[in-house]
């Protein structure tokens, strides 16, 4: 398969997201990946002599370090991973300077994960919002859950405000099993109070990626015009020429972005920075990479 086929510009003429969403995973990953996600719901129970026919790779080698015997670690259940994908659909994922809005390459990306995921039998859940909850579909692992997921997926209408912390509270006092939670989202809104949103993912025992979708002109305010801007959100106006706000207004921009990293980094969650302009199966490979996900 040729990778020009994969530019946001080609994937954005493709009608069906499910679609979409095998050319992505398929196009790239397949045969280069070895179970991505799976198995972080696996919860460590208690030890046991070693004996014949126990996998090496299951000795606690700390514990032969104290002890001169080999233990092998037992877990509870064997399960698959469990993850809950939340999509921020607000009035602002609306923005798109290029062929595919931020809302429109969320919904790819989230797409290729839950194909991706239940292409080897882990359980995906969708939480959908903006003001509220405007959509939680809890996670199951069959195969024809796809089509409950995609079918969610490609009926999105970009709703009001942003309102991301609340939200973040509101989910995780619905999960109850630990599992990987993924929040996609422009992020904008309070950072600390939706960074404390994340946070309450993690005191409960999940593991938390945040994909924070961007349009190159959020970043660069490459505007050459006086222009006017409207905020999508609130409908509030401003006039301006860009060069006169540019580099204060770029500055911001980096500090509120370096907040997301700082804080991700010190809490042990990841944060990837993705922009529209991107190939969605680089973004998806070069992730399945960090995370030493590749054989």
């Amino acid at each position: 398969m040729s990778r020009e086929f994969l530019t946001p510009e080609v994937i954005s003429k493709i009608d069906s997201l499910q679609f979409r969403a095998r050319m992505v995973v398929e196009g790239f990953i397949v045969g280069h990946h070895k179970s991505p996600f799976h198995g972080f719901s696996a919860e460590f129970s208690e030890h046991r002599a070693y004996g014949i026919g126990d996998e090496i790779k299951h000795i606690d080698w700390k514990l032969f370090g104290k002890t001169d015997r080999y233990f092998v670690k037992q877990f509870e259940e064997e399960t698959n991973l469990r993850s809950h994908l939340l999509l921020d659909q607000s009035s602002s994922m609306n923005y798109g300077s290029g062929a595919l809005t931020k809302l429109e390459y969320a919904q790819t990306l989230f797409a290729s994960f839950c194909y991706l995921m239940l292409k080897q039998q882990d359980a995906v859940g969708l939480t959908l919002f903006d003001t509220k909850v405007r959509k939680f579909i809890p996670p199951r692992s069959k195969s024809s859950h796809l089509n409950v997921l995609m079918s969610a997926l490609s009926n999105i209408a970009p709703g009001g405000e942003t309102f991301i912390a609340p939200i973040l509270h509101e989910i995780a006092e619905k999960i109850h099993k630990r599992g990987l939670i993924i929040l996609i989202s422009d992020l904008f809104d309070d950072p600390q109070k939706t960074f404390n949103g994340l946070k309450h993912f993690r005191y409960n025992g999940h593991e938390v990626v945040v994909f924070h979708i961007l349009d190159p002109e959020e970043m660069e305010l490459n505007f050459k015009e006086r222009i006017r801007f409207v905020d999508k959100e609130t409908g509030e106006k401003i006039t301006t020429d860009p060069w006169h706000i540019k580099q204060a207004y770029k500055t911001e921009m980096q500090e509120f972005c370096d907040y997301y990293k700082l804080n991700c980094r010190k809490n042990r969650m990841d944060y990837v920075q993705v922009f529209t302009n991107q190939r969605l199966d680089e973004v998806v490979a070069n992730y399945l990479i960090k995370r030493g996900s590749f054989r």
